[in-house]
């Protein structure tokens, strides 16, 4: 599977958001997921699954819990991915950096005027 097949679906992307915060439990994630989603647990687990199964997270026993974690293999394939596409928007980016940096330095030079 693809990696943006993986991040196309919004159930696995929460998954991934909830996991970017830190080592969790199957169970924190399957609370959160369900009642954001209204899927069952079960659901939660596939979703688990293709996540680990294509790179995007891992998982660890600690004695009956689960605990699961970002595994950043997934995220690279993307990162190189789009890597091709950076040119359409990274001197967009640089443009909106100097201009917010402009216009911090004129509110600053006004503030220190008054």
């Amino acid at each position: 599977m693809h990696a943006f097949d993986v991040l196309g679906d919004p159930v696995r992307r929460r998954i991934l958001e909830l996991l970017a915060d830190g080592e969790q439990a199957s169970g924190a994630v399957t609370e959160v997921v369900s009642r954001e989603f209204g899927i069952s647990q079960p659901a939660v687990s596939q979703h688990l699954r293709v996540l680990r199964e294509n790179g995007f997270a891992r998982v660890r026993a600690e004695g009956t819990r689960r605990l699961y974690a970002l595994d950043d293999q997934g995220l690279r394939e993307a990162d190189e991915w789009l890597d091709r596409f950076r040119r359409f928007w990274s001197g967009h980016l640089d443009a909106l950096a100097t201009e917010l940096a402009r216009v911090q330095r004129e509110r600053r030079l006004r503030e220190e005027r008054q």
